[in-house]
């Protein structure tokens, strides 16, 4: 088909065959009552063209909530995110062992009735970085997120399903489990699988990683930490969420990561006052048929994200999660509700900013 839409001698475009076939749809006064062989083969060949992805902004993301609050522990500065799931056996390195301290919890197949109960109190150390927190009983990296079983959905095959949702969670580790995209490094591996052609999503993640600001804040999609002033309080990172999926729009599987991340950090400088930084994600995410929608093999496009962080700081965008320790006043003031960051009973609501209190970390 030339550029034109020129075909078998006629002048007139697609586009103009397509208002011609809108207009005869609607009853206009000059439409023939049936269609043409010419309108018929340029209707369905529209019909069939590939799209363009839908823009990730097409459901509207919350912004992410900074909260800011003394914590009893003298815990400090929280800020909210949404986050998506990883699930054993994806990345090497990135999965651990079961929970070390007490007994771990069954996975999470559903969505939680309550919070988590109180914990035993107790503070937070280098050795026992998890000490007090519901997360002692989460598993440790992607271990913490369930993956469901893998049925044909839309136009994926069953195996083409599992192989979509593992590529889900590959990408949930390159984004928040990697250490070293925690400790500033470029997530290459999380980009990597992202459809190019989904133009706003890359503007986006170029210019956070660059110039992060208000409007083009990394932390949306990637855990990072300045190593200039936090260190990780040992290797492990506890995870607990899971992925769910249906069928999207023209058939794509549609899949929601929901994932709570539980970072321990002490000083960058030396010192043993362990923060514990709590990121809570949920992205939905689309894996479009070629067929129908301009994209790359193996790439999914970004629908929509929410973000809730804990203890992550709220003076502004640095690109990096910020948290304050020695108990300390944080800065900036408390203006929001109080929120328990463990509580995985309801979604994360929309539209909540400004900074509010954490009732525990």
């Amino acid at each position: 088909m030339s550029t034109s839409g020129e075909k078998d001698g006629s002048s007139a475009p697609d586009e103009v065959w397509a208002e011609f076939l809108r207009t005869a749809g609607e009853g206009g006064a000059d439409a023939p009552k049936e269609p043409s062989a010419r309108a018929r083969e340029v209707a369905g060949r529209l019909r069939d063209r590939p799209e363009e992805p839908a823009p990730w902004r097409a459901h509207p993301p919350a912004r992410p909530r900074r909260r800011k609050g003394w914590y009893v522990a003298g815990l400090v500065a929280s800020l909210v995110l949404l986050v998506v799931a990883v699930d054993p056996g994806g990345v090497v390195g990135w999965s651990g062992g079961g929970a070390r301290d007490g007994k771990p919890l069954a996975r999470e197949t559903a969505r939680p009735e309550q919070a988590p109960p109180a914990e035993p109190d107790g503070r937070a150390t280098l050795d026992e970085p998890f000490r007090g927190s519901p997360a002692a009983r989460w598993a440790d990296g992607a271990a913490g997120i369930t993956v469901p079983a893998a049925r044909a959905t839309g136009w994926m095959t069953r195996a083409e399903v599992e192989r979509a949702l593992a590529r889900t969670r590959d990408f949930l580790a390159a984004s928040n489990l990697d250490p070293a995209v925690r400790r500033g490094a470029r997530p290459d591996r999380a980009i990597a699988l992202m459809n190019p052609h989904q133009k706003d999503v890359t503007s986006f993640v170029t210019a956070a990683l660059r110039t992060p600001d208000a409007e083009h804040d990394p932390l949306l999609l990637f855990s990072r930490f300045d190593p200039a002033q936090a260190r990780p309080a040992g290797d492990v990172v506890k995870t607990r969420g899971r992925l769910t999926y249906r069928e999207g729009r023209r058939g794509a599987l549609e899949v929601t990561a929901d994932v709570t991340y539980v970072y321990p950090v002490a000083p960058a400088g030396g010192g043993d006052d362990v923060v514990r930084v709590i990121v809570r994600r949920e992205t939905v995410v689309s894996w479009d048929d070629p067929a129908k929608v301009v994209t790359e093999k193996g790439t999914f496009s970004l629908l929509s994200y929410k973000t809730d962080t804990t203890n992550g700081g709220c003076e502004g965008v640095t690109g990096s999660f910020r948290p304050e320790f020695g108990g300390g006043a944080p800065g900036g003031v408390a203006d929001g509700e109080a929120v328990d960051p463990y509580d995985r009973s309801a979604p994360i609501a929309e539209g909540r900013g400004g900074c509010g209190v954490a009732t525990r970390s």
